[in-house]
């Protein structure tokens, strides 16, 4: 449910300020709750479009791994030879189908704001169950490090971007850490994002009834895998080490109901980690990504402030 932000403790607490804006005829509710306001993304906005070119597809998996996966790279025409940020990007579909193509107009768009941005595929349940999933994003991870000389990546401005279930397990990523059950045994330093982009995130799987796509990505109901459905919640493991946050979501979600943003959201402020929240009003979770409005816009802005491309 969503928890009232605790407006008095987050004014006089390290310089915290919490900004509700709702952008006149839009239909959205804009939270801040540090930095630059939310209503203050000048200084971030998207600057002209930079010229691209998308690389081939290429394999991004070991040889040994259970399944060959491919990724999508489009590399921006920046105008200097100075190392850039990137943008790790994964698509939805219930952690069991859909594919590249899904999240091909984002990749372009950041692509066009300078970053290298790097479209994977992933494993599906509910024959490859979680952590294989996880472990296929921390795989993508090192294969980028493994190519971030040639192309010019500044590997400390890595960002995380997805939706719906990409957006679980991009925000899994980055609550992941550097040591733990999650980061083993394929994760690390490596895998380590400096911010992340989500939208129509399941942020607690302990609040789905027992469904189908929950149980086929965890392998059991909740009363079977307490501790997995636990470990692989990513509101459950946010800790002040998390990476800045923009979220964004439809308040007429029946698939994700709104309140895991707002809970995930607030369990951020709670922990002192600087994140956004974006209510797109009167959308469900398909027309939130399809009609998305703004909120690719703003959360480019939110990423540009972190990383500066």
């Amino acid at each position: 449910m969503w928890k009232r932000p605790r407006w008095k403790r987050l004014q006089g607490v390290g310089g915290i300020s919490v900004l509700t804006l709702l952008l006149s005829g839009c239909g959205v509710t804009h939270l801040a709750s540090q930095g630059a306001p939310a209503n203050a993304v000048d200084e971030a906005a998207p600057q002209e479009a930079l010229t691209y070119r998308r690389l081939p597809p290429m394999a991004y998996t070991p040889d040994e791994w259970p399944e060959t996966l491919n990724a999508q790279v489009y590399l921006p025409d920046t105008p200097t030879r100075a190392r850039r940020p990137a943008a790790l990007i994964v698509h939805g579909g219930g952690w069991r189908n859909r594919g590249l193509e899904d999240m091909q107009g984002i990749a372009e768009q950041l692509a066009e704001q300078g970053y290298v941005a790097v479209n994977i595929e992933h494993r599906f349940a509910p024959a490859h169950r979680f952590p294989s999933q996880l472990h296929d994003l921390q795989q993508a991870m090192a294969w980028l490090h493994d190519n971030a000389d040639a192309w010019r990546v500044d590997t400390q401005r890595i960002v995380g971007v997805g939706f719906s279930s990409g957006a679980h397990l991009v925000s899994l990523l980055a609550v992941a850490g550097v040591e733990g059950p999650l980061a083993d045994p394929y994760g690390g330093e490596e895998s380590r994002l400096a911010a992340v982009l989500a939208g129509g995130l399941p942020s607690d799987l302990l609040k789905f009834d027992d469904g189908r796509l929950v149980v086929d990505f965890i392998g059991g109901t909740r009363a079977e895998k307490p501790e997995a459905y636990r470990l692989a919640s990513p509101e459950r493991q946010v800790t002040p080490d998390a990476p800045p946050f923009f979220i964004f979501h439809g308040t007429w979600d029946q698939l994700v109901p709104v309140d895991h943003a707002r809970d995930f959201y607030q369990t951020l402020i709670d922990n002192d980690v600087e994140s956004e929240l974006y209510l797109l009003h009167g959308r469900g979770h398909f027309a939130s990504f399809l009609l998305r409005g703004g909120a690719i816009e703003a959360g480019i802005a939110f990423l540009n402030q972190q990383v500066t491309p």
